[in-house]
């Protein structure tokens, strides 16, 4: 049985330090009381953004796509930040290519998305590609056929970054690299928004 030599999900801490973090909230919280206070109530969102509730899936006037959806990382080396713009700071350093991302918000040229892991950061559109991708969430077995007594054909890690070529209610078929098989639809992460953290 081959063991797959996968692409490996990997994520790296910002140069941000906590402190600077903790100093960021604190002049948020003060920006939102001086806005309740003049406004005589919450805050209402960004004209230019549009938000998702769990479970909606919304038409973006940005992208004409739905959302949230499903998109992948276009390169190696992509910055998350903590709003929509590069005068925010980043948040995150994502560091494969292929990574899948559920896109929850959207503003003109930038993505918020969701990673596996439940954190959510704002991506430059043109960072984002709309290929299936998938990423396996534990250690599983990749078979030839979608059933627990077909034969097995390799060994997935946790973290190996796949194409998504379908799926039916309880299996998926991915393919790596020139290797294409069934495995669980339970241990993918990026099949459907219902499982993405809504």
């Amino acid at each position: 049985m081959h063991k797959a030599n996968g692409r490996f999900y990997t994520r790296f801490m910002p140069l941000v330090e906590n402190r600077d973090m903790t100093a960021l909230f604190l002049r948020f919280v003060a920006l939102g009381a001086l806005c309740t206070a003049f406004l005589g109530g919450g805050f209402a969102a960004p004209a230019d953004a549009e938000p998702v509730a769990a479970n909606t899936v919304q038409v973006s006037q940005f992208s004409g796509k739905p959302v949230p959806r499903f998109e992948s990382l276009r390169y190696t080396a992509v910055h998350g930040r903590q709003g929509p713009s590069l005068d925010h700071p980043i948040l995150w350093r994502y560091e494969k290519e292929g990574l899948p991302m559920l896109i929850v918000r959207e503003t003109h040229g930038w993505r918020r998305v969701r990673d596996r892991d439940g954190d959510e950061v704002w991506i430059q559109a043109r960072m984002l590609r709309a290929d299936r991708k998938v990423v396996t969430t534990e250690p599983i077995i990749m078979f030839d056929k979608p059933a627990d007594d077909a034969n097995p054909t390799a060994n997935l890690q946790k973290g190996v970054i796949a194409d998504l070529e379908g799926c039916d209610r309880n299996w998926c078929e991915i393919k790596i690299e020139r290797r294409k098989g069934w495995v669980s639809k339970s241990s993918l992460w990026g099949v459907e928004t219902a499982t993405g953290g809504l």
